[in-house]
């Protein structure tokens, strides 16, 4: 099952499972678009929301495994996890948002109970990120902090730009000492090669917080983009008004009028743009490892991704439990997507 399928990311994987030959069941809340979708592509359609856990549980069961694309994912994977757990299906979703990646890894041992996989994060919210973490971890065993990035000037889906709406109000990210710290937007600046040259870069809360700790052991954790002065200044200015952007009216006010304005970048603009990920780590004695590796369009990765991680579930049979996603296939995944280069160590 594909739950928000009738959304910019949900339709594209649903109609590349569609193109694979895969018959994925298509549902969401929203009736007119998802029975649309799935009348064009021949597919089944349930529309149901995820309030009412009893009903919930009734639509999951008898799936083998449900692959979530409904964000923001603070609302939806929570009864979404509980509802695979009842009925012993596999959890997949698309997020990077750092609360529900935690969430996951804390529910790993009741899913090993009822034999159930849950992985978050299948998509450029994590896939990329989460293999260069590994592969760097791997390189230098004794690594005591990690920093990663990527440099990717696609545009934003609705529910990508809905989730930075929250994710501003929630300020910035870092793990310290194996913590999950608070700090402010822009809270570190530093200059990066990502790939394709030189930038200015700022730290954001991305998923890596959560899933690289997981990944790999390393107790300090940052990730970065590029930014211009302006943007900095902007993100700086923006911890002055934190207290109002977590005002819920207000969110939900921002977040109706990204749905009316923001369509997602086209199919052309997405075959246009690759994504540099970079990644850096050091230990006590100083020695570092700064890892490369160009990728497909976020959103085109996420996409395969997500395809390959169901594809690989479908036809074997992992021990149960919470995965990150190099954890559930190894830090080589990336490397298998289509676009994906070579990740190279220095």
């Amino acid at each position: 099952m594909i739950y928000g399928a009738n959304g910019y990311t949900g339709e594209l994987i649903a109609r590349e499972a569609a193109r694979r030959g895969l018959t994925p069941v298509l549902a969401g809340r929203n009736r007119d678009a998802v029975e649309a979708l799935a009348s064009e592509l021949k597919l089944e359609a349930r529309i149901f929301g995820l309030d009412d856990s009893p009903a919930l549980v009734a639509q999951i069961r008898g799936h083998a495994l449900v692959l979530n694309c409904a964000g923001p994912f603070s609302a939806t994977a929570t009864p979404m996890m509980e509802a695979c757990l009842a009925t012993g299906t596999h959890y997949l979703d698309i997020t990077g948002e750092i609360a529900v990646l935690e969430q996951a890894q804390t529910l790993g041992d009741r899913a090993k109970a009822v034999g159930v996989v849950l992985c978050p994060g299948v998509g450029f919210d994590v896939i990329p990120t989460d293999c260069v973490a590994a592969a760097l971890k791997a390189s230098l065993p004794d690594a005591t902090h990690m920093s990663l990035g990527f440099d990717s000037r696609s545009g934003l889906s609705p529910g990508t730009a809905k989730t930075s709406i929250e994710g501003m109000a929630a300020g910035g990210k870092v793990r310290r000492d194996g913590k999950i710290l608070t700090v402010p937007l822009a809270w570190e600046v530093r200059r990066i090669d990502f790939g394709d040259g030189e930038k200015l870069a700022m730290t954001i809360p991305w998923g890596d917080v959560s899933t690289a700790f997981h990944t790999t052991g390393i107790p300090n954790i940052e990730v970065f983009v590029p930014a211009s002065p302006r943007l900095i200044a902007h993100a700086r200015r923006a911890n002055w008004i934190r207290p109002l952007l977590a005002m819920k009216w207000l969110q939900k006010l921002a977040q109706a009028r990204i749905a009316k304005s923001v369509k997602g970048p086209s199919e052309a603009q997405r075959d246009a743009i690759p994504t540099f990920v970079w990644g850096e780590v050091s230990n006590a004695r100083g020695e570092r490892r700064t890892a490369r590796i160009r990728t497909a369009n976020g959103y085109s990765l996420t996409i395969d991704g997500s395809l390959h991680v169901v594809d690989h579930l479908l036809v074997n049979s992992p021990e149960p439990g919470a995965y990150t996603p190099s954890k559930l296939l190894g830090p080589a995944l990336v490397s298998h997507l289509p676009g994906s280069g070579k990740l190279e160590i220095n």
